[in-house]
């Protein structure tokens, strides 16, 4: 039995853009549906704007800041455009909600900015992958 590759899986990059694919899918489909949209609604919508503002710019620009990152650029993630560019402001984003926004909160307070936090990282850092549009562009 192969110990390092015990699924037999092939070792050509297949499973690594595949791997990245779920990660954009998952990671940025989760963050527009469940977090941004609530936000765009709040930003475009009637009632008035109370929104945290951790940085000091006003609970408008905040709120304006956290919409770009969490609609744009997680709808960006999940087609794989612009990617590692893409990535930057919701690393940026979930940096502020967890060393910020809870940063003197336990760390279960923290657990789901960290728990994005990292997939973005990674894909800042890896890019798309093949199954992209950056790629059908590339190329």
């Amino acid at each position: 039995m192969n110990l390092v590759n015990p699924l037999g899986f092939q070792e050509d990059g297949r499973l690594t853009d595949l791997s990245l694919l779920l990660l954009r899918i998952c990671f940025g489909g989760l963050m527009l549906v469940n977090h941004g949209m609530g936000k765009f609604y709040k930003l475009f919508g009637d009632d008035p704007i109370k929104f945290g503002d951790p940085l000091g710019i006003g609970m408008e620009a905040s709120l304006g800041l956290a919409v770009f990152a969490e609609v744009l650029c997680a709808g960006l993630l999940v087609i794989g455009l612009f990617t590692r560019l893409a990535a930057v402001p919701l690393v940026i984003t979930m940096f502020v909600a967890a060393f910020i926004v809870h940063g003197g909160d336990p760390l279960k307070k923290m657990e789901m900015a960290l728990l994005y936090l990292v997939p973005y990282m990674v894909l800042m850092f890896s890019g798309a992958g093949r199954y992209s549009v950056d790629e059908y562009i590339e190329n």
